[in-house]
């Protein structure tokens, strides 16, 4: 005989705490590198904890992911470069802190966004630094192992 309890918390209790992933659009920011060989990748510090991260943000009506992506590395890292192709080059997840001590889940879909234009001043430049380093250090840089192998795999 099944137990009451145990069935309803199967089948009622569980599937409520169970929150679906929510979706963010990410922009991976890269140029020329300036001396030597390859690329650089901009990082940006979150606004919240000072951590290095790449700009992203929640999906908006009306836009597709790599406009979502051109948006957020102006707003954010005050960047622009052509629109990226309409194929993330990956995705990662991780766990964005909500003020009431939780964690939300997050899958974050990645385009990568060649820069041809940076300034200074931009919708968050008093709340955010960058910085451009190479793709390895930045994979050494950022704490969301997913992004990490983004980045290694540049």
């Amino acid at each position: 005989m099944i137990n009451p309890l145990k069935k309803a918390w199967t089948e009622l209790v569980q599937p409520l705490l169970r929150r679906p992933r929510e979706h963010q659009v990410a922009a991976l920011c890269w140029r020329e590198a300036k001396e030597g060989d390859g690329i650089e990748v901009l990082l940006i510090t979150s606004r919240d904890t000072g951590r290095w991260v790449i700009p992203k943000g929640w999906p908006a009506e009306g836009l597709s992911g790599p406009e979502l992506a051109l948006r957020e590395a102006w707003e954010e890292a005050g960047v622009t470069g052509p629109q990226p192709a309409a194929t993330p080059i990956g995705s990662f997840d991780y766990g964005k802190t909500q003020e009431a001590g939780y964690d939300l889940a997050v899958a974050v879909q990645v385009y990568k966004l060649h820069v041809d234009q940076m300034s200074e001043t931009f919708p968050e430049s008093t709340q955010r630094r960058r910085a451009w380093v190479s793709p390895a250090k930045a994979a050494t840089m950022v704490r969301e192992r997913g992004l990490q192998a983004i980045l290694r795999a540049l």
